[in-house]
C-alpha cells in the first residue's frame, strides 16, 4: 500500500467494486436477458469487465458479444434487465470485508460521506438500504442524479459545493479509470482500491495518490 496523507473533510466513495461486490447480480441480470433472446450466457469475468458505466452500457456490451445491438434492440432489452436486476439486487451482492466498520469510523470522525456512483438511483438506493449502508451517507449521487456522471467531474464538484468545501478538501475512493479521471478533472485527490472492476487495466494505470487493499486501510491515511 502506497502511503499518503489526506485532510478529507468529505469522503466520496464509489459503489460497484468499491463498497459492494455487485458483479454476481449484474451478471445474473445480463445473462437472463441473453438467455431470453436465445443467446449463450456470458462468463462472469467478461461481465465483470463491463461494469462501471451504468447498466445500459453493461447490457449493450453483453449484447455486443454476438453482434453490436441497435439502439432499438437495446431499448427493448432494458426493461427485462431492469425488472430482473431490481428483483435480485442483493441475491448474491454483498459489502466487501471491512466496509461497514470503516464507514462507522469515518462517520464517527465527523467526516461527511458521499456515495458517488454511475448506477441509476432506482438501483442505488434500494441496494444501500437492503445492505444496511444507506444511513452512513450524508449524500448519495447516482448516475442519473445530475446531467453528467463520472468520468465527468460534475458529481465530485457538486458534492464539494453541497458541503461548502473546495475539491481539494474532498477525497474520492474508487476502483476504476472513471473514478481516477473524474477526480483529476475535479482537482480532487483519489485513492484506488486494489480489488474491484477495472477490466484488464493495470492498477498502476489509475495513477492514484494511494492504493488500499481494504476500505479500513483508508483510515490511517486521513488526518
Amino acid at each position: 500500500m502506497r502511503q499518503a496523507s489526506f485532510a478529507a473533510d468529505i469522503v466520496l466513495i464509489d459503489l460497484d467494486g468499491t463498497l459492494i461486490d455487485t458483479a454476481p447480480d449484474l451478471a445474473g441480470a445480463a445473462n437472463h436477458v441473453l438467455q431470453t433472446l436465445g443467446r449463450e450466457p456470458a462468463p462472469m469475468p467478461v461481465i465483470r469487465g463491463f461494469i462501471g458505466n451504468g447498466v445500459r452500457e453493461l447490457m449493450r456490451r453483453a449484447l455486443a458479444i454476438q453482434a453490436e445491438p441497435s439502439e432499438a434492440e437495446l431499448d427493448a432489452a432494458m426493461p427485462e434487465f431492469s425488472a430482473y436486476y431490481g428483483a435480485h439486487l442483493t441475491t448474491h451482492s454483498a459489502a466487501y470485508a471491512g466496509v461497514e466498520e470503516a464507514l462507522q469510523e469515518l462517520q464517527g470522525q465527523g467526516r461527511k460521506l458521499v456515495c458517488i456512483t454511475n448506477k441509476a438511483e432506482q438501483f442505488t438506493l434500494p441496494l444501500l438500504e437492503r445492505l444496511g449502508l444507506r444511513g452512513y451517507f450524508d449524500l448519495v449521487l447516482s448516475g442519473d442524479s445530475l446531467p453528467r456522471k463520472k468520468p465527468d467531474p460534475l458529481p465530485l464538484l457538486h458534492a464539494a459545493e453541497h458541503f461548502g468545501v473546495g475539491p481539494k478538501s474532498g477525497l474520492l475512493v474508487g476502483d476504476s479509470i472513471n473514478d481516477a479521471q473524474a477526480a483529476r478533472a475535479a482537482g480532487m485527490p483519489v485513492v484506488a482500491v486494489s480489488y474491484g472492476y477495472r477490466g484488464d487495466m493495470p492498477l498502476a494505470d489509475l495513477a492514484a495518490d494511494a492504493v488500499i487493499d481494504t476500505l479500513p486501510q483508508l483510515l490511517p491515511l486521513l488526518r
